[in-house]
């Protein structure tokens, strides 16, 4: 699989980056799959809802489907690499953009703006291979311009 972590800190533009980088890609034929990590333990289904009942009652897998969707729900352990457990579902994708999860497998590149205020994760994370900013920034990474999309996705899609 040709992982692509959009990485950085929260309100530094990543989703409104991977939208970007969904919608150029798809433009040129490619197929694009995206993960979207939280690093926070939440319920993603709606409580009382019959999808959550039957997980609750211990359903594995629980799925629900509406003529245009298909969701299911799996139970993932500490230890299990979530991508692994959903690389059937991305088989044909001809790359999948993950926002966050720095620590799983793939190329990481951040997604930094100077008015958030932060520091950039590549400060402390050696795994970032690219900073993408329209922002000055003192550092030996490649250094891509935010406004460029197309330049970004020729980027991505050449990180193997």
């Amino acid at each position: 699989m040709h992982i692509v972590h959009i990485t950085g800190r929260s309100r530094n533009g990543k989703t409104t980056l991977i939208v970007e980088l969904v919608r150029e890609i798809t433009r040129r034929g490619l197929r694009v799959g995206t993960l979207k990590h939280s690093g926070h333990d939440h319920e993603l289904d709606k409580p009382g809802k019959d999808s959550y009942r039957h997980r609750q009652a211990g359903a594995v897998p629980a799925a629900i489907t509406t003529p245009g969707q298909t969701a299911v729900y799996l139970p993932v352990s500490p230890a299990e690499e979530p991508l692994e457990r959903l690389a059937p579902l991305f088989k044909n994708c001809d790359i999948i953009l993950v926002e966050g999860y720095i620590d799983g497998p793939g190329k990481k590149v951040e997604v930094w703006r100077a008015a958030v205020g932060k520091e950039p994760l590549f400060k402390e994370r050696t795994e970032v291979l690219a900073v993408i900013t329209d922002d000055t920034v003192e550092t030996a990474l490649p250094v891509l311009p935010r406004s460029d999309v197309s330049g970004l996705a020729d980027f991505l899609l050449g990180l193997r």
